[in-house]
């Protein structure tokens, strides 16, 4: 049996991808996508940050919505690096993207956001979350002592990201890791982002993507 295919809407289509592949992969370069498609639309879902316990508290994920030319129903995670080499590669027609047949498993992928009932919370400043983004990557880099174990780094990551995010009069309750999805995923486009939540989830919402943390 073939590999499905997925058709991309055009060459702006992948070159929008192949920026969002590789920031996910410097976040995780050994990282996994999942590829989602229905009739025309392709979800691209990657991990920010790893949650904790049984219910994923924590998890950080980053959301890219793209434009297919012919309808498609996928649902796969496969490596990052996978489609990476692919696109890196170049396209058949320079724009049909074969799924990578290796798929993989993803903590993250088992812990789904709703995809309704989704409530307006208000906005966010875009310089405050970059802002809130620096800091952090800055307090982390500069916490873990040469010779730390991963549990340290794990622990001090949680701490950081974690946190309740400074929003400046924006919506309360945000942690600081949708701050560093939208900073490390090229999100931070305009002015402000919109903040929405869905039972334990938010969502932060601006024109080139999404990122969602429970």
């Amino acid at each position: 049996m073939n590999a499905p295919e997925l058709h991309l809407g055009d060459a702006e289509t992948v070159a929008d991808l192949t920026t969002y592949v590789g920031r996910a992969r410097v976040l995780d370069p050994d990282g996994a996508v999942r590829l989602q498609a229905s009739a025309r639309t392709l979800a691209v879902w990657v991990g920010v940050l790893r949650g904790r316990g049984l219910t994923g508290e924590g998890t950080v994920l980053g959301l890219r919505v793209l434009p297919l030319a012919a309808d498609a129903e996928v649902d796969e995670i496969v490596p990052l690096a996978g489609v990476s080499d692919r696109l890196a590669r170049g396209l058949a027609g320079g724009t049909r993207l074969p799924v990578p047949p290796t798929t993989v498993r993803a903590g993250w992928a088992a812990v789904s956001p709703p995809r309704s009932g989704w409530q307006p919370l208000g906005e966010v400043s875009t310089t405050v979350l970059a802002q809130a983004a620096r800091d952090g990557i800055a307090e982390v880099a500069q916490g873990v002592p040469d010779g730390a174990g991963s549990a340290a780094v794990d622990q001090l990551r949680a701490r950081v990201w974690g946190r309740a995010l400074p929003t400046g009069g924006g919506p309360d309750g945000l942690p600081a890791g949708v701050a560093l999805g939208a900073h490390a995923l090229g999100f931070l486009v305009g002015d402000t982002a919109r903040v929405f939540a869905a039972g334990r989830w938010f969502r932060l919402s601006t024109p080139a993507g999404h990122v969602l943390v429970r």
